[in-house]
């Protein structure tokens, strides 16, 4: 079947817009440019040899077009300036507050923030296509010269200002606060790698929507601590592929990843598990919930009974026929 051409919005391309979900939302690009036709689109940040919003929409042949909209707190905006057009949201994160049509199919890049729109929208179109984890995270077995490793960002006061200094008492700590080039190599370097990010989403007031390092570091060969917020709890397992942080006491989390540095035993992701998130199995899913949702902006033109949304006004109404039920009885 003829796929409609892809438009990825992202505000910018680099700069100050530079991010892991800006990442995630290119390599899904990549992923889509061997399926169907598709560009990157900025509506923010005018950019040299990029198209730019505003200045596409005044173009009139745009029937063949599906946006691609992501980023959560432009979403809303977003949405209804391509109230005419044919728009595909990608979910990251959930929680952001906004409710969105029903003409509007969501993508989820977690199981989790699936579940927060398959309550939040319950007639739209809905679908599953976790972030990729680049081959370049694997395992190289080299000798590992860094018992822990940690991001300082996202991570929790607990994590840099309690556990940090008392682990670099024990052992030999690396704290990454910069951008990293090759984290695949450090990653490879390190016995363990700390992740802790669910005090900076509840500061956010949004959810983890995936988390890729705890998976690229596990991917690598890294034992990892993590907190198991949102999008983590799609993949991790404590006790079997990974140990939960910030477990209780700082003296219990020290002690335990003290003896995790000097054991020869290992906690790992299985093949099975890392293979739904290498860049093969994405582009066979992505290909399908492109076939499908171009079949449904070519059915939605069309006159149909549209099943009423599940607003607010909606639920007061059903609230109040549930009380009228008791009261007749």
């Amino acid at each position: 079947m003829m796929m409609r051409k892809l438009y990825f919005l992202v505000p910018g391309t680099g700069g100050k817009f530079a991010c892991g979900g800006l990442w995630a939302e290119l390599k899904t690009l990549n992923l889509a440019q061997q399926i169907c036709p598709a560009e990157v689109v900025t509506y923010r940040q005018r950019e040299k040899e990029t198209l730019f919003l505003d200045d596409l929409l005044k173009e009139n042949s745009l029937e063949d077009i599906i946006f691609v909209i992501s980023w959560g707190f432009d979403v809303p905006k977003l949405a209804l300036k391509l109230k005419d057009y044919q728009v595909i949201y990608h979910a990251h994160s959930a929680e952001y507050g906004f409710r969105l049509p029903s003409r509007i199919p969501i993508i989820t890049v977690s199981r989790n923030t699936m579940g927060y729109w398959g309550q939040k929208s319950p007639n739209a179109l809905i679908y599953y296509l976790p972030n990729q984890i680049s081959d370049e995270f694997t395992n190289l077995n080299l000798e590992r010269d860094i018992d822990v490793l940690v991001q300082a960002r996202k991570s929790s006061d607990y994590l840099i200002k309690q556990l940090i200094p008392e682990l670099q008492k024990q052992c030999n700590v690396f704290i990454v606060d910069s951008y990293v080039e090759d984290l695949a190599s450090l990653f490879n370097r390190a016995k363990v790698y700390l992740y802790d990010s669910a005090e900076y989403w509840a500061q956010q007031r949004v959810t983890e929507g995936f988390g890729l390092q705890p998976m690229e570091a596990l991917a690598s060969g890294c034992q990892v601590f993590s907190s198991v917020n949102g999008g983590l709890s799609d993949y991790l397992d404590p006790g079997f592929n990974c140990y939960k942080i910030a477990g209780y006491s700082r003296e219990y989390d020290v002690q335990r990843i003290l003896n995790v540095i000097n054991s020869s035993e290992t906690l790992s992701l299985s093949p099975h598990v890392l293979a739904e998130y290498r860049g093969e199995n994405i582009i066979k899913r992505l290909e399908v919930i492109l076939q499908e949702i171009n079949l449904f902006f070519d059915y939605q033109p069309t006159r149909c009974h549209k099943i009423q949304d599940l607003t607010q006004w909606r639920l007061t109404q059903l609230f109040f026929r549930k009380v009228w039920k008791k009261i007749r009885k």
